[in-house]
């Protein structure tokens, strides 16, 4: 069931979205500390991400590497069909296996497109549905115009992506994963007696670039994401669309050199722990309002209008991440005001109605509000077989809201007996990087 779910989200996601996409020039670059937008063209135009696509299958093999499901020396076996990827590929035959240190590298280094499948498979079961976990990753991450349809980025007309998506890619990147990206900076690695060299030229010749990831096929154009360091300054340029890899990189050298003086200096990256950003983590729940966001340096970095809703945020990291106004597969949250502090297990008081009534009974918590019933009772699914515990024998429910014309499932679990053992689940929700408010139960 938790399967068919995740498949059925990936189809809705990717019918939700239109497809046309070209190798239009697109540029963006990303004040990395604040999030102000420091010069872009085309920023939210759809195009094809070619191997930038990487950029994620590698944030999630990161995730899987924090989680304790992968090592850096677990083996990584490569099937036939990973195995006939075609070229760039680091040649491995079907049968046989690699470490993830070595696909990793092979993904930074070589883009190979063999240990990206093999990767996927080794993390989602085939690369398909892997891809379906890349998507919802990528919502989640604020990514509200990508899409994923495979863990390499080879041609697919129904990958698409925008620099602004991409550049929001490589803050998480940096920010998340800050000993992993080191890896980025790898200029050639020895493989089973072979040096494979890379060819993100730029990055050996520009002062300060430290990644993070080229990208070319022929309905993408060369694209380019970089990492870019100028003392206390830290910026990420976006180029989509090039006519070629040498005209890229001069655009990339120009968007740099021309604005990253803009930058404010620091130490923090946009929305890492330290920040006090101003959001409510209830996600839809009883009795939050949804005020318009106010356009501070959170919506920056994505672009909302006025109008647009803000998601929570993510427990451990902090980082903020938009919701596109139609329905995806999770749904956002509400922005609370400048003064509430991020607090990953908030309370939120019960509704007037059923204070009014008397009707509390006991305490409840909720992890998510999804586009429909059926995937908020399949959040709650994956989180009660991943916590087991205190949540194995919890029932779980969802409730319709509706806010603007939008309708949204609140996922949640109930029947705690008091506030300390509602408190004590939402600590096993957070450990395991789940959102989590808790509040009074109603009759």
């Amino acid at each position: 069931m938790q399967k068919l779910l995740i498949a059925l989200s990936f189809l809705l996601t990717v019918a939700s979205f239109s497809t046309t996409a070209s190798a239009g020039s697109a540029q963006l670059l990303l004040d990395a500390r604040t999030g102000e937008v420091l010069a872009s063209e085309n920023p939210d135009s759809l195009n094809h991400p070619a191997s930038l696509t990487k950029m994620m299958t590698l944030y999630m093999t990161f995730e899987a590497i924090r989680r304790g499901e992968l090592s850096w020396d677990s083996r990584v076996p490569f099937s036939k069909y990973a195995a006939s990827r075609p070229p760039t590929k680091l040649r491995v035959k079907a049968g046989d296996s690699i470490t993830v240190k070595e696909a990793v590298l092979g993904l930074i280094v070589q883009s190979a497109n063999d240990a990206a499948a093999a990767l996927a498979e080794k993390l989602g079961g085939s690369e398909s549905a892997f891809a379906a976990e890349m998507t919802r990753k990528a919502r989640a991450l604020g990514m509200a115009k990508t899409t994923f349809v495979n863990a390499s980025g080879l041609p697919d007309a129904r990958q698409i992506t925008t620099a602004r998506d991409m550049s929001t890619l490589g803050v998480v990147l940096l920010r998340d994963f800050p000993e992993e990206y080191k890896l980025f900076n790898t200029k050639s690695f020895a493989f089973r007696g072979r040096t494979i060299n890379g060819h993100n030229n730029l990055m050996y010749r520009y002062k300060g670039m430290d990644g993070i990831k080229t990208g070319y096929t022929n309905a993408s154009g060369f694209n380019l994401v970089s990492a870019v360091r100028d003392g206390n300054r830290r910026v990420i340029g976006v180029v989509m669309g090039g006519r070629s890899a040498a005209s890229r990189d001069k655009i990339m050298e120009k968007l740099i050199a021309g604005n990253i003086a803009k930058a404010s200096g620091g130490t923090q990256l946009l929305a890492s722990n330290s920040t006090r950003v101003g959001m409510d983590l209830a996600r839809l729940g009883d009795n939050v309002p949804v005020p318009a966001p106010r356009q501070d340096a959170v919506a920056a970095v994505i672009g909302l209008a006025s109008a647009s809703p803000v998601a929570a945020s993510t427990l451990g990291t902090a980082y903020a991440r938009p919701v596109e106004e139609a329905p995806v597969e999770v749904a956002a949250a509400a922005v609370a005001s400048d003064v509430t502090p991020l607090n990953p297990q908030a309370e939120v008081p019960p509704a007037k109605s059923a204070a009014a009534t008397g009707a509390a009974r006991g305490w409840q918590i909720q992890i998510a509000a999804a586009s429909s019933a059926e995937l908020a009772m399949g959040l709650l699914a994956d989180a009660k077989a991943k916590i087991g515990g205190i949540l194995a024998n919890r029932d779980t429910y969802t409730e319709a809201v509706t806010r603007d014309g939008s309708t949204f499932y609140r996922a949640r679990f109930t029947g705690f007996a008091s506030k300390t053992e509602a408190r004590s689940a939402c600590d096993q929700l957070v450990k395991n990087r789940y959102d989590c408010v808790l509040m009074p139960a109603r009759g």
